[in-house]
């Protein structure tokens, strides 16, 4: 078993358990963004949104860069968002099973 690379696994996928965490990186997906813009698209406050982009930011994620008084924020490997769509397809099937077995409970209870 590879230890390292299970606990590598396991805070990544911490990093991204907080729905707001993902928010941001589907955000950053169009690229680099000042946290100011961040802020205004979540609709929170500074704060919340400098938590999580430290969490994010702690398991490498993300990186920053300073330009000014501004702080921009981009995804340092593009890989992550190819795992964001895979998420999405995990979703979408789980949401066609559902609907089928709904549709199938109907069809049993109008027999």
């Amino acid at each position: 078993m590879n230890q390292p690379l299970h606990r590598f696994k396991a805070e990544f996928f911490k990093a991204l358990s907080h729905p707001m965490r993902i928010v941001i990186l589907e955000l950053l997906r169009a690229g680099e963004k000042p946290v100011s813009e961040l802020q205004a698209a979540l609709g929170i406050d500074q704060s919340s949104v400098s938590r999580q982009l430290a969490v994010l930011r702690t398991r490498n994620i993300v990186e920053d860069r300073k330009e000014g008084t501004s702080v921009y924020y981009r995804v340092r490997d593009p890989v992550v968002f190819q795992l964001l769509d895979v998420a999405r397809e995990i979703f979408n099937n789980h949401l066609i099973d559902t609907h089928a077995m709904l549709q199938q409970l109907a069809e049993e209870e109008t027999a």
